[in-house]
């Protein structure tokens, strides 16, 4: 017979929690796939730019000149400024004319003459090295005004969305006869009407913003246009001789416009198909183009005279 007076025993088994390991693991993952997704990011917007824009990009960040000094003559500009409020001074007809001394005759002028006296000989050549450091004095100040001229356009360009499209058609270049604004032609991608004077409008605009810069330089300015070979036009009389001259007119009407004073402007030119960019193929739609130089001279009247 069974015992049903027995105790009945249970048992109870608690199981503990696991320790907690943190979450810090999860904070540095986060960060590091962001960072793996800004920097694919990266690649990416590199890939996408062109090398104008990169360019632009890295003068932006880069200064126009290093110097160790920190203020007076020794920074950027060397003491100037592009606008009319610094301390920028206007260079003399004098200065003009030491630049365009050529080495030969100042070799010739330094030289003893039998015929004579050896004290004037003497006298002439000690102005000779005051006439070569002012023209290099003159020069290296064209040279940073340049460069920061272009750093300048480039970045006003560039914050223009409506023109991002055709970034490829403006290039900035410095020469050795001055700064060079190309406004030029693509395949399938003009930047004035077929066979008209008048521009698109995001070419004016691109016109119009580069006309304040230029008009801090006391640089004279020449304007030409050209055009590609093998257009058509539909009036006899009109062709691409017109075309060009007019072209270039109206760009020089832009620029007045939005602040170039008309005393700045040394020619306004049209040169047709004589002055092609590829003349191996003069066909090509980069030879129809328009070109603003500022030329290594100052202007024959300062910037700051009032009549």
């Amino acid at each position: 017979m069974a015992d049903y007076h027995q105790p009945i025993i249970i048992k109870k088994v608690k199981k503990a929690a696991h320790a907690h390991h943190g979450g810090a693991w999860k904070i540095a993952y986060a960060d590091f796939v962001t960072a793996m997704m800004a920097f694919f990011l990266l690649l990416w917007l590199i890939s996408m730019t062109t090398e104008e824009q990169k360019k632009g990009l890295a003068d932006y960040f880069s200064p126009a000149n290093v110097s160790e000094a920190t203020s007076g003559a020794g920074g950027v500009l060397a003491g100037t400024a592009l606008d009319d409020s610094g301390a920028k001074q206007t260079p003399t007809a004098l200065e003009v004319q030491d630049e365009i001394v050529s080495p030969t005759a100042a070799t010739e002028t330094a030289s003893p003459n039998p015929t004579s006296g050896l004290s004037t000989s003497v006298s002439e050549g000690e102005n000779d090295p005051l006439k070569a450091a002012a023209s290099t004095d003159l020069k290296s100040t064209f040279d940073q005004q340049f460069h920061a001229a272009a750093a300048s356009i480039r970045q006003a360009w560039q914050a223009m969305p409506n023109i991002t499209d055709m970034a490829d058609n403006l290039l900035v270049e410095e020469t050795e006869n001055g700064l060079n604004l190309l406004i030029v032609d693509q395949e399938g991608r003009g930047m004035f009407p077929e066979g008209s004077k008048y521009p698109y409008e995001a070419t004016r605009q691109a016109i119009a913003v580069a006309a304040p810069i230029l008009a801090r330089l006391p640089n004279q300015i020449s304007i030409s246009g050209h055009t590609a070979a093998g257009s058509v036009y539909d009036n006899p009389r009109y062709g691409p001789w017109e075309l060009s001259s007019d072209r270039a007119n109206v760009v020089r009407t832009i620029l007045g416009e939005f602040g170039l004073p008309d005393t700045r402007i040394q020619s306004v030119v049209g040169r047709a198909t004589t002055s092609p960019i590829f003349p191996n193929d003069p066909y090509m739609a980069a030879n129809q183009r328009i070109e603003i130089t500022v030329l290594t001279e100052p202007s024959p009247v300062p910037p700051d005279l009032e009549p």
